[in-house]
């Protein structure tokens, strides 16, 4: 649902600028640096690129599902180290707050988490709880006023850096599975609250990923989030069905840039005095580019506006974000064989980083398997519904 075109087209125009003037040109640094830099960070939050899906009552820009996958699909044409560095606040970090918070939760993080005043983070995996997230071990113990929080938790997208987290622990340890997990907004001032050194990693690079660990952390107990226990992994689920729209869009993002930068290479490189782009087989490399793109873009899009319509699309949401980062691999495979001995080195254009960048998509949110599992869990769960099995 688009609410304001006139004002969407603006928002777009100004992030596809931003994009070319100021995180193309900053690649190599935060490359080199491993990090985004302060200055850049800054500009970001005065954009307001930290709050686009927080409603607007809480100072975000209250973006729909689909406006959110059209502004997306434009910052994440770049390193993905940028989006990533905002996409915690605007995606997975805030939304089981915007989905499932009391008001006193909702007015006391959103607008700091908005603003970029503070950096949000989603712990959910743990070493023994990864696709099977039911099954995680972490514990919440009541404890008076409190919760007392043990426990660790894995591969977490900006753990290094994040000022609160949306942590998933168990607070019925008799109730197996899902029922018993509870969710908890935990803030790194609390003691007992530890995070490792970022990992190093094959891509990403100043996209900081790392663990989380709870050593008898008292977490008052109004940041249960809703205030009800039992609920969190419903929480989760709500908030992965619409990230997995939200990623299958930051996925499509690099992919257009991939064959944009293939493109530029292919009318401008030449072989046996003709350009590479009038060899067929080349052309073919980049046909089939955009028919991936314009498939997932398709996908998403069509799933977004369902989302906003308020339809049920779990199953949906899957296919995006199974089809789309297997595309972005796709593309990017290709993108490196138009550049040939080029496109393998680190140097050059930024396809070998794009390449190792586009790589993690298939992995985490689900991995492709998973989602391969889920799409047919999700479709027979569709037909008992509709009585046809």
């Amino acid at each position: 649902m688009i609410r304001d075109q006139e004002k969407l087209d603006t928002l777009l125009l100004n992030v596809h600028r931003w994009v070319r003037d100021v995180a193309h040109p900053s690649e190599d640094r935060v490359e080199a640096e491993d990090r985004v830099p302060d200055e850049i960070v800054a500009d970001m939050a005065a954009r307001g690129y930290f709050g686009w899906s927080i409603p607007e009552e809480y100072g975000g820009l209250g973006l729909t599902t689909e406006e959110l996958v059209l502004g997306a699909m434009e910052l994440s044409q770049c390193a993905v180290a940028f989006r990533a560095r905002v996409g915690t606040n605007t995606g997975i970090g805030s939304e089981a707050l915007v989905a499932d918070g009391s008001e006193a939760q909702k007015r006391e993080y959103l607008t700091r988490l908005a603003s970029g005043e503070l950096t949000g983070s989603f712990a959910l995996t743990e070493p023994g709880a990864g696709s099977d997230a039911s099954s995680l071990t972490s514990v919440a113990v009541r404890d008076g006023d409190d919760y007392v929080l043990n426990g660790m938790k894995c591969y977490i997208t900006n753990a290094p850096i994040a000022d609160i987290f949306t942590v998933m622990a168990r607070t019925d340890p008799d109730t197996p599975g899902a029922r018993g997990v509870s969710a908890f907004i935990v803030e790194r001032a609390m003691p007992g609250v530890s995070t490792s050194a970022p990992y190093k990693m094959m891509g990403q690079r100043g996209s900081p990923v790392g663990e989380v660990h709870l050593d008898n952390v008292r977490v008052p107990a109004r940041n249960l989030i809703g205030g009800v226990e039992g609920q969190g992994f419903r929480t989760a689920m709500k908030v992965l069905n619409k990230q997995r729209i939200h990623l299958a869009a930051l996925c499509t993002g690099p992919s257009i840039r991939m064959l944009d930068l293939a493109m530029t290479h292919a009318e401008g490189r030449e072989q046996s005095g003709q350009k590479i782009i009038d060899f067929q087989l080349v052309a073919a490399l980049l046909a089939d580019c955009r028919v991936d793109i314009e498939a997932a873009r398709a996908l998403v899009m069509q799933t977004a506006r369902a989302r906003d319509a308020g339809e049920d699309i779990a199953l949906e949401a899957s296919i995006c974000k199974y089809f789309a980062s297997e595309a972005a691999s796709r593309v990017a495979d290709r993108a490196v064989q138009v550049f040939g001995g080029a496109g393998y080195v680190a140097d050059h254009a930024s396809i070998e980083r794009y390449y190792r960048d586009v790589r993690l998509f298939r992995l985490y949110e689900g991995t492709s398997q998973i989602h391969q599992l889920n799409i047919v869990k999700q479709e027979r769960r569709r037909r008992q519904g509709n009585g046809r099995a």
